[in-house]
């Protein structure tokens, strides 16, 4: 019989490894489709190539889809972090300069050193070494004074609005699905 702490490490290494080969995959349709790449990058930001937001629309829809039928089923709880108008602001000026900046976002960075464009391993690795650092210096004030303004908690639509999971998950994926077809159609 195993023990409960062989029984833990073991789900969490099965764990590690389904998140390593999403991660994977999930890597590989960036560069395939596109998105590690400066141009596309910055064309988004131009607003004359929208391959970046049908890519992540598309993720969003597939894993929303994803999560919530693996917690009807079971196979996962969900945990969602606490949430605040501080940390949203924080974090959407953060990661804003490091997008405007260097026109790569985390994922896309990883791609980007991946497909050996020195300027993603330059500029994006060590900016978010230095990012990191100074954000994990900074904390400690950061969360006394702006980081817990307007504290929502840990809410999700559903439990917003009371509803079961799927009353937010299927229209929401429509609504996506209707803005990809919309944008495909419009030849953006």
């Amino acid at each position: 019989m195993k023990s409960n702490s062989n029984v833990n490490f073991s789900q969490t290494k099965s764990q590690l490894i389904w998140g390593m080969v999403f991660g994977i995959v999930f890597g590989f349709l960036l560069q395939k489709g596109g998105v590690t790449k400066y141009e596309v990058i910055l064309g988004q930001l131009l607003l004359v190539d929208f391959t970046v937001l049908k890519i992540m629309l598309s993720a969003v829809v597939t894993g929303m889809i994803g999560i919530y039928l693996m917690k009807t089923l079971g196979w996962v709880a969900i945990y969602p972090k606490s949430g605040s108008l501080g940390k949203n602001v924080i974090g959407g000026l953060i990661f804003g300069v490091g997008f405007a900046v260097l026109g790569y976002c985390p994922g896309t960075i990883a791609g980007a050193i991946g497909n050996g464009y020195l300027d993603a391993l330059v500029g994006g690795l060590i900016g978010i070494w230095i990012g990191s650092g100074l954000f994990a210096a900074y904390y400690p004030r950061l969360n006394r004074s702006i980081l817990n303004k307007g504290d929502f908690g840990a809410m999700t639509l559903p439990k917003l609005f009371k509803v079961n999971d799927w009353i937010v998950v299927i229209p929401v994926s429509a609504l996506i699905v209707i803005l990809l077809a919309l944008i495909e159609n419009a030849g953006l």
